[in-house]
């Protein structure tokens, strides 16, 4: 058995990073589908409204008005809100959950319904701020290289 540990990584090679970037960075965005349809929407506002009354970000057939709405957060988190009925990834009340309800921070690959819509987050690995330095293969618990603090988003000036 080897006795390697995460942070005996050898010197040369790709060693992943943090998943901290520049505020908004690694192209958040919405992979949408229903039956054979299938979209991108790209998060770019701060609120992003979803459903199917007029004036919402995102406009979606057969859903209520305001059916969900996904938050840019002052952590740089973007963070679901389930109005309407539908199925989240994570399940109410999980200790990653974000505090509320119907409220969970979205990862890549997180996922919602909507109506009949399928709609699943993306968004780059490099500024996911999920499990930093190459995740579980990395190891888990004491093992897990801990991540820098993240930079402080309010004095970002590309905000």
């Amino acid at each position: 058995m080897n006795a390697r540990h995460i942070d005996d990584r050898p010197d040369e090679g790709y060693t992943p990073g943090t998943t901290h970037a520049e505020w908004g960075a690694g192209n958040p965005r919405l992979r949408i589908t229903r039956d054979d349809e299938r979209t991108e929407f790209a998060l770019e506002a701060d609120v992003v409204r979803v459903g199917s009354a007029e004036g919402n970000e995102l406009r979606l057939a057969d859903t209520d008005p305001v059916h969900a709405t996904i938050t840019h957060d002052d952590r740089d988190e973007y963070v679901l809100t389930l109005h309407g009925e539908g199925e989240m990834n994570a399940s109410a009340g999980a200790d990653a959950m974000h505090p509320g309800d119907d409220s969970e921070t979205l990862r890549t690959g997180a996922h919602f319904t909507a109506g009949p819509w399928t709609l699943v987050f993306a968004r780059d690995e490099f500024a996911d701020h999920g499990r930093p330095f190459g995740g579980r293969a990395g190891g888990e618990y004491s093992d897990q290289p801990l991540q820098p603090p993240r930079p402080d988003y309010d004095g970002d000036e590309s905000r």
